[in-house]
């Protein structure tokens, strides 16, 4: 297949890419959390062909996106006022709202569940092809199954050139990582997946949510997650990575005390001159969890193409973002955590 490549925000280049969802193609999509692998989710072809793609275990569900809470009706029932008001709240933007579907939406699309993630998401390029297909687009994030996501398009060309139809260059993504997942078929809401909003504003709004046991830990076998990023082992690069979690400046000193002469370290830029001779990605400041969550998943990836047997990772607090980039941290390590 020859991959075509949209690099501009023309009314012609929506239109092609959005005859490439209608007729049942695939196309990479910019967001401002990462590049998905977008397909029309009322076409159970479509979708499967966004999980042959990718490699993607067909138990793990797929995200729906929606321009508007208007669309919310059509492919959900019995929406609450709690997701009408962290739409108004958080819409556009990193925030999947999981609700009972409608039957319309396929169980392909929903990895066998009766209920279904859907998010607005903050990015004028696919918000326009939305708008032109008007069906809702599937789409997960646009890589290998189990590696780093992408947050650039150069990255999505890694994994999906000559697999997918095409790929809307929309620059690099501002936020970094995934949206995160609030569960709303229960009571109280529960949170699936950590992401680009913080459970700290989510509780703003809706008072008490609970914090479901994958945010720290796999699901076991036999477990059927409930929101893409619950079960599996994630965001991984090649070589196996290790987590250090605590005080910044001690985890560092750690990580110096132990690290084989041929690991590579992430580490906060406070700290980058601790390493001489070993390849290093900067996470970014120790205060800034926003530049973290931007350059987390580029660091990953990054180790695949240099020499390293394995990577030692520092890992931020868990309050605001911090939660969420230790998730994903912790997820490619598959949770080998070391605390110090």
């Amino acid at each position: 297949m020859n991959t075509i490549y949209f690099d501009a925000l023309t009314p012609e280049a929506v239109r092609q890419a959005a005859e490439i969802i209608t007729r049942g193609g695939l196309l990479g999509i910019p967001t401002e959390t990462v590049y998905g692998l977008g397909a029309n989710a009322l076409n159970e072809e479509a979708v499967l062909h966004i999980f042959e793609a990718k490699g993607r275990p067909q138990d793990n569900p797929l995200i729906i996106h929606i321009p508007d809470a208007s669309w919310l009706a059509r492919y959900c029932e019995d929406v609450p006022d709690a997701a009408y008001r962290l739409a108004e709240r958080f819409w556009p933007g990193p925030l999947t709202m999981i609700l009972p579907r409608k039957k319309l939406v396929p169980l392909r699309t929903t990895g066998g569940l009766e209920t279904v993630g859907v998010r607005c998401p903050d990015h004028p390029v696919t918000l326009a092809v939305i708008r032109e297909a008007d069906v809702p687009i599937a789409a997960p994030s646009g890589n290998t199954s189990g590696r780093p996501s992408p947050t650039c398009a150069s990255d999505m060309r890694e994994d999906m050139d000559g697999k997918i139809d095409a790929i809307f260059d929309g620059g690099p993504c501002r936020v970094g990582v995934e949206s995160t997942i609030i569960d709303l078929t229960c009571t109280p809401p529960r949170l699936l997946r950590p992401g680009g909003l913080p459970l700290e504003a989510l509780r703003e709004v809706l008072g008490e949510v609970a914090v479901d046991k994958a945010v720290v830990s796999l699901l076991k076998d036999g477990e059927k997650p409930k929101a893409p990023g619950m079960k599996y082992r994630h965001y991984a690069p090649k070589a196996p990575v290790t987590v250090f979690t605590g005080d910044p400046a001690k985890s560092a000193q750690y990580i110096k005390d132990h690290l084989p002469e041929t690991a590579g370290v992430i580490c906060f830029s406070e700290f980058t001159g601790l390493f001489p001779g070993h390849i290093i990605h900067d996470l970014g400041p120790v205060g800034d969890k926003a530049e973290q969550a931007r350059r987390v998943f580029d660091a990953l990836r990054e180790f695949d193409h240099e020499s390293v047997t394995e990577i030692y990772a520092q890992c931020p607090d868990a309050a605001g973002l911090g939660l969420a980039i230790g998730n994903r941290l912790k997820k490619a390590a598959g949770f080998h955590v070391v605390e110090v």
